[in-house]
């Protein structure tokens, strides 16, 4: 009897010192990430996010090395100005931005009036971001998302990134079925990340979610209001030493970007 009872409590000693070891906090390999997921979605239902949510996004997300190597070969904002425009600026792509400016002129009107952007940078980032929501990006943002999140080398911003997003499941804008975008989980035609997402997001077409993979208005308004968000000025050129050129390096911390922003947005105007 006795010795039974030790062969138990020594069982039962060997099962909680198992169930204790807590899940790698963070990790290079994908070899802990299901163990971590599953710690994050009890912290995700801790902060607010419905089970039913947590559950229906997180089960059965899969570790991507493909993200990870995606990550680690960032080329293109290490190019100088003139070969970074020769590679995502031609004169097709101004053409159609124009185009765009008189089909959606009413629509820029209201844009306008509200936040005081002018369209011409509007369309200079619908354009750079994803060739005017032709390239959105096809890949599940939950899972690069969580990826990213697991990762050791930017843990923390992707965790928050993967926190806002089932926030935006939360709050009905999109199901996790169509939460699609790019490698690193930037969402829509502008390319939003899920923080910014939850706090610009607006929806100007009236149906009651805020769509910046489908809905045109949503899309130009959401991006007119971050910039706004980030102290546009009405009427400010938006040029280098211009009051407005500090909000573009707001948008995109690369300088080549950010002169490539304001370039096109002249071109636009012209």
């Amino acid at each position: 009897m006795h010795k039974m009872m030790m062969t138990a409590l020594a069982g039962a000693g060997l099962l909680l010192s198992a169930t204790a070891v807590p899940a790698a906090t963070c990790g290079n390999t994908g070899a802990g990430f299901d163990a971590w997921l599953g710690q994050f979605k009890r912290q995700a239902v801790a902060r607010g996010i419905p089970a039913r949510v947590a559950n229906g996004a997180l089960n059965g997300v899969r570790y991507n090395p493909y993200v990870i190597k995606l990550d680690r070969n960032q080329k293109s904002f290490k190019l100088s100005f003139a070969k970074f425009w020769r590679l995502r600026v031609n004169n097709a792509m101004i053409r159609k931005g124009k185009r765009l400016m008189q089909r959606y002129d009413r629509l820029f009107d209201r844009i306008e009036r509200r936040y005081g952007v002018p369209r011409e940078v509007l369309v200079a980032i619908w354009g750079l971001e994803t060739g005017f929501g032709r390239n959105s990006g096809k890949m599940s943002v939950i899972r690069s998302l969580a990826t990213l999140a697991y990762d050791c080398r930017r843990a923390a911003f992707f965790r928050n990134e993967l926190m806002s997003a089932l926030r935006i499941l939360a709050r009905g804008d999109m199901t996790k079925r169509q939460m699609i975008g790019a490698w690193a989980g930037e969402i829509g035609q502008t390319q939003f990340l899920a923080s910014k997402y939850v706090q610009y997001a607006v929806d100007f077409d009236g149906d009651g979610r805020r769509d910046l993979i489908r809905s045109v208005p949503d899309v130009l308004a959401s991006t007119a209001n971050f910039l706004r968000g980030h102290g546009w000025r009405r009427g400010g050129g938006w040029n280098p030493g211009q009051p407005n050129y500090r909000v573009i390096k707001d948008w995109n911390r690369a300088t080549v970007y950010q002169k490539t922003i304001a370039r096109m947005a002249n071109m636009l105007a012209n």
